[in-house]
């Protein structure tokens, strides 16, 4: 395997975690836990939901694919957003689909093909690095935020404590 494959493989991998994590710690939490903040300058899950929806749609659908540009991402941390558990299911869902459906159609040859992203011009692979961290910022705060309203009930999205493979 070369290394262009092994990277793309990666990439794939990294969002595929980050989105079953997200959808692990939604199943556990109600429509009310997923629309708290722990303070007005902090973002519910429900808002860092939409806003990686936003991300996806800017970055991926509109940069990469050459769709129309629908962010609103002032609307995206808006305070009085509310998510049910289910459309907060079904927009991470849609979105990662989007992204992974892009990842696997991408020629390999367009990974380093430039598009502006602000002022900058950057290549397509420094655009999905971008959102793999980003997104897996975001996926740290909705974790938090899951443990916080669990507490013990909370059931780890990853390896338990004192168990290591």
């Amino acid at each position: 395997m070369d290394f262009q494959s092994i990277v793309i493989d990666n990439l794939i991998s990294k969002f595929a975690s980050i989105k079953s994590r997200m959808l692990l710690v939604i199943g556990q939490l109600t429509d009310d836990d997923i629309n708290w903040r722990p303070n007005e300058e902090s973002n519910s899950i429900a808002n860092l939901i939409v806003h990686i929806e936003g991300n996806i749609n800017q970055r991926i659908e509109a940069g990469i694919l050459g769709k129309q540009d629908q962010r609103d991402r002032e609307g995206e941390f808006d305070l009085n957003r509310k998510l049910k558990k289910w459309e907060a299911v079904e927009i991470v869902i849609r979105s990662f689909a989007v992204l992974e459906n892009t990842l696997k159609t991408l020629d390999k040859s367009h990974y380093l093909k430039p598009q502006k992203v602000r002022q900058n011009t950057v290549t397509i692979l420094d655009v999905l690095m971008q959102c793999s961290t980003h997104f897996s910022e975001h996926l740290g705060q909705i974790l938090y935020i899951g443990k916080m309203k669990l507490d013990r009930k909370y059931i780890t999205t990853s390896i338990p404590r004192g168990k290591s493979f």
